[in-house]
């Protein structure tokens, strides 16, 4: 069993107010949230991008794997793609970033990568002749804007060759204030792209040193403002709470020139400190980091700013606009969630190119080869860098199917589950059930209520959903007394 865990009775640890949410209708209590509570939470689990996660990746899933599932995919030729192309590329690397990055600045050495990348989506091609429409497209990182303009351009046009983005199709690229120009967004608005992720994480200026990504309140201004101008259909800006030398006065201030800005989405990500995975975190100063619940207090400030300011909660870690298309997916129960993030136009395939990108083609995950010297001899001898990957089972398909259903929309209709997949819900998951209603559960926390047709997560166990969600991921009960391998929860 993998409890979620309550506080002691007559916990005398000092309440953390978690608020109420003004702008739902039916809000829940305010939540008190102990230090002995979020001890209990706070544990290593998935973000649960995917499911199964990356970790259960194999090399037993090979290359030839990766193409028959791709000709599978090409018989639905009825249906449109997502795909995501990763630019790794960083002239210095950010001491928190866990992002498969390349700290380079020789041209030379992203002009090889860009022949290379269009070799691999010219292969892709061959193998979708007759799939070729695009509803979703994200260019991910490194920094896409460390491309210069002729290779930005050259790299969309590649695209175009072989594939058709829907006129309603998300176009999303993240850019990085420090190295974005002016002309460079006007392109990308040409280019036909219409939401833009711009990293910020504070505007603190002692925490962006210690996390050395300096980055002043001014540029990024700018640069939002003229993305504004251009008439970008959405723009989002990142944020991290955990980092080094952040506390609650700086942080509210961060939020106050966020919410002057007024962005679309607000992410506030919690910081992924996984020394163990990405060693150029061991470098950082590991007392500079705000305690668990400094951490908290941090997320608790940003989220009741955002939702005074009119802000929806989506998911467990993004923020919209009341007439942003994801809280109207989210309202319906339609929104969805891949490794690109957060949408409502996933195709029912996604095509990963590029260093260490992930698909998700035909019910199999596939993972790309991280390195640059690897993944061109693969492509020189004609074959996809594919380095591992996992196919799902039928019981993967269901426990996917319920995470991102609470991951995405915070309610799960068990009806539906029972019709698509063909079981009794109560006894297919009857020891999750039992484990959730535990004196130690999400029921008796008042997290989750299991209602005879839905399963649903009120607002504020919406803090846990990720605790929530692992309680139904079958490889975690194999691995509770392994090293851990994933962020913590909160």
């Amino acid at each position: 069993m993998i409890p979620l865990g309550l506080p002691r009775p007559g916990s005398p640890d000092e309440p953390v107010r978690g608020g109420s949410d003004p702008h739902r209708a039916g809000s829940e209590r305010d939540v008190d949230i102990t230090l002995d509570l979020l001890r209990r939470y706070d544990r290593p689990g998935p973000r649960y991008t995917s499911y199964p996660t990356a970790v259960e990746f194999t090399p037993g899933f090979t290359e030839k794997t990766y193409r028959a599932k791709l000709a599978e995919a090409d018989s639905r030729s009825n249906e449109p793609l997502s795909l995501y192309l990763h630019l790794p590329f960083c002239a210095e690397r950010c001491s928190y970033c866990g992002c498969n990055v390349v700290i380079t600045k020789k041209s030379e050495v992203v002009a090889g990568y860009l022949s290379y990348l269009e070799r691999e989506i010219d292969l892709i091609a061959t193998h979708l002749p007759h799939r070729r429409r695009i509803t979703q497209l994200h260019w991910g990182g490194g920094t896409p804007t460390y491309l210069d303009l002729a290779q930005m351009e050259a790299l969309q046009r590649k695209i175009t060759e072989h594939f058709t983005i829907e006129p309603d199709a998300e176009v999303a690229v993240e850019v990085d204030p420090r190295v974005t120009s002016r002309a460079q967004i006007r392109l990308l608005s040409q280019l036909g792209f219409n939401r833009i992720s711009i990293g910020v994480q504070d505007f603190t200026p002692e925490v962006q040193s210690a996390i050395n990504r300096n980055q002043t309140e001014a540029e990024t201004r700018e640069l939002y403002e003229y993305c504004r101008e251009l008439g970008f259909g959405s723009i989002n800006l990142d944020l991290i709470y955990g980092l080094p030398l952040q506390n609650p006065g700086t942080f509210a201030r961060s939020m106050e020139t966020v919410l002057d800005l007024r962005p679309d989405r607000v992410a506030v990500y919690s910081y992924a400190f996984v020394p163990w995975l990405k060693a150029h975190q061991k470098r950082m100063d590991v007392d500079a980091l705000p305690t668990p619940r400094v951490k908290l207090h941090l997320f608790s400030i940003a989220r009741s700013r955002l939702l005074t300011a009119g802000y929806v909660q989506i998911g467990m870690d993004h923020f919209a606009l009341p007439d942003d298309e994801l809280v109207r997916a989210m309202n319906r129960g339609k929104l969805h969630r891949n490794f690109m993030g957060y949408t409502v136009t996933m195709g029912s395939d996604m095509i990963g190119a590029g260093t260490s990108a992930i698909g998700d083609v035909r019910g199999a995950l596939a993972q790309n080869v991280k390195k640059l010297s690897s993944y061109y001899r693969a492509l020189d001898a004609g074959k996809f860098p594919i380095e591992r990957g996992r196919e799902r089972d039928k019981d993967d398909e269901i426990r996917r199917d319920v995470i991102l259903q609470l991951m995405c929309n915070f309610t799960l209709d068990r009806k539906a589950i029972e019709e698509r997949f063909g079981i009794d819900f109560d006894r297919y998951f009857a020891d999750e059930l039992a484990e959730l209603r535990a004196p130690d559960g999400a029921v008796q926390h008042d997290f989750l209520r299991i209602e005879p047709d839905r399963l649903e997560v009120v607002e504020h166990g919406r803090l846990f959903v990720r605790n929530i969600c692992m309680v139904f991921d079958r490889y975690l009960r194999t691995k509770r007394n392994e090293a851990p391998v994933f962020s913590r929860t909160v």
